[in-house]
């Protein structure tokens, strides 16, 4: 089933947060992304002219909207770090399933063109729950702002990938989206970079010199993205939508795991329920999809 490849992207972005997070210490946020992009762009221009492929779009207007959308969602992701508990960013930026489902079925119900598909809704609405259980997030009064920031980050996410879905269908392959998406991470990087400390009043950016550790994460962090974007771009293009953003939870089963072996993380018994929550509802949302795809090739 093509909607499975979400679950080897979830576990290769979850490789790249545990960079991402020892890069921080070494790097700006916009470093981290701008390098994210260029190394993504460099291995994607090599991995097309291996295979004689080509780079050239008959669609940009719809790669720089789904560019804008993304990394408009992914700074958003990243400022919301700076002064929230990891838990709750985490959950809020997940809130992107719940997103697709509620547009996808407002859509199909207005254009009359669908049924809503239920089972799947609940499945993503109970795969959040066990995302809940297993971050247990808490926001105090004075976060409001960057827990709203961090809902639309997930909001804009469901956008960006429904946009993928939507270039997939338009027959855009895979390693095409993901350039130009790269490219528009570098300009995000460094327009945050120049322009945050005017807007923002953050520090102003400066170039850090590399190491070989810190050159090393970049690396780690440009392939896994590359790897991850390339899977679920894949994954939305040929499987089923809801099944797939349902899959998606799987990553924070995959991060809680690196947390556990790397930073001696510990997780309660409503921390192990969540995950068992997360699984069970992802099996479940499977098999709804499979049983709908099924039913419509009858």
């Amino acid at each position: 089933m093509q909607s499975l490849w979400m679950l080897f992207a979830a576990f290769f972005f979850a490789i790249m947060g545990v960079c991402v997070k020892l890069a921080s210490a070494m790097y700006s946020t916009s470093e981290i992304i701008a390098y994210r992009g260029l190394i993504s762009a460099l291995f994607i221009i090599t991995l097309v002219r291996l295979q004689g492929g080509s780079l050239k779009t008959t669609l940009p207007w719809q790669h720089m909207w789904r560019g804008a959308v993304g990394v408009t969602s992914l700074w958003l992701w990243f400022y919301a770090f700076s002064s929230l508990p990891l838990a709750m960013v985490v959950t809020l930026n997940n809130t992107a399933p719940i997103w697709i489902a509620a547009i996808l079925m407002t859509v199909g119900w207005w254009r009359g063109t669908q049924h809503a598909e239920w089972r799947l809704a609940g499945a993503i609405l109970i795969s959040f729950g066990g995302v809940v259980m297993l971050l247990q997030p808490a926001v105090h009064s004075d976060q409001w702002r960057s827990a709203l920031m961090a809902l639309a980050s997930g909001f804009l996410s469901a956008l960006a990938y429904l946009q993928v879905r939507k270039l997939g269908h338009m027959g855009e392959p895979e390693s095409r989206v993901v350039f130009y998406f790269s490219i528009s991470s570098i300009v995000a990087g460094l327009l945050t970079g120049l322009l945050g400390p005017a807007l923002f009043g953050s520090t102003p950016m400066a170039l850090h010199k590399h190491t070989a550790g810190g050159l090393g994460l970049l690396l780690g962090i440009g392939a896994t993205a590359t790897i991850a974007q390339i899977a679920m771009t894949r994954a939305y293009r040929l499987g089923k939508t809801m099944v797939t953003a349902n899959l998606q939870y799987t990553g924070i089963i995959f991060a809680s795991i690196s947390g556990i072996v790397l930073w001696d993380d510990q997780l309660g018994w409503l921390g192990w329920s969540g995950i068992a929550v997360i699984i069970a509802s992802g099996i479940a949302a499977t098999f709804f999809g499979t049983q709908t795809q099924r039913a419509q090739t009858a």
